[in-house]
């Protein structure tokens, strides 16, 4: 049985400069703060709230990076949406090194995944509370555009 899958937004998150945390117990930490965004699809749009969200990234022994977020989605009609996901970005090392400069690389040139869950109490968004969510995005000047697909 083949895995099925609709589009439900596509999502830019603007950043705020990079903290370095540094070394931990548990790797390198990095936080990135949301300064905003928007997200848009057929079901859903609307505003990522600037007061709200960060992404808690870790820098694993392997090199691949591990991603630990919480974002406050504001939809058109004021309803209030947690989202909440965790994901793993790998590339080569070359790729890592252009990255990390701030290039613009290309997303098929690695890999960035990550599992989307949704909470709200809002009615006109519940059935979010229900469903399955994967996305797939990359690095773009100024934050992180990901496509995000409900699995049906």
């Amino acid at each position: 049985m083949a895995l099925q899958s609709q589009h439900l937004f596509t999502l830019f998150i603007s950043l705020h400069p990079t903290l370095e945390l540094g070394q931990t117990p548990a790797g390198g930490r990095r936080i990135f703060s949301v300064s905003g965004g928007r997200f848009e699809g057929e079901r859903l749009k609307g505003e990522v709230s600037p007061l709200a969200g960060s992404d808690l990234l870790l820098a694993r022994a392997d090199g691949t990076f591990q991603q630990d977020v919480r974002l406050l989605l504001v939809a058109g009609d004021g309803g209030l949406i947690l989202m909440t996901y965790r994901g793993i970005r790998r590339a080569s090392q070359v790729v890592a090194e252009r990255l990390a400069r701030g290039e613009t690389v290309d997303p098929s040139e690695y890999y960035l995944r990550t599992t989307p869950y949704f909470e709200t109490a809002a009615p006109a968004h519940a059935w979010l509370n229900g469903i399955v969510a994967v996305a797939k995005g990359g690095r773009c000047p100024g934050g992180v555009e990901y496509e995000v697909f409900e699995v049906l």
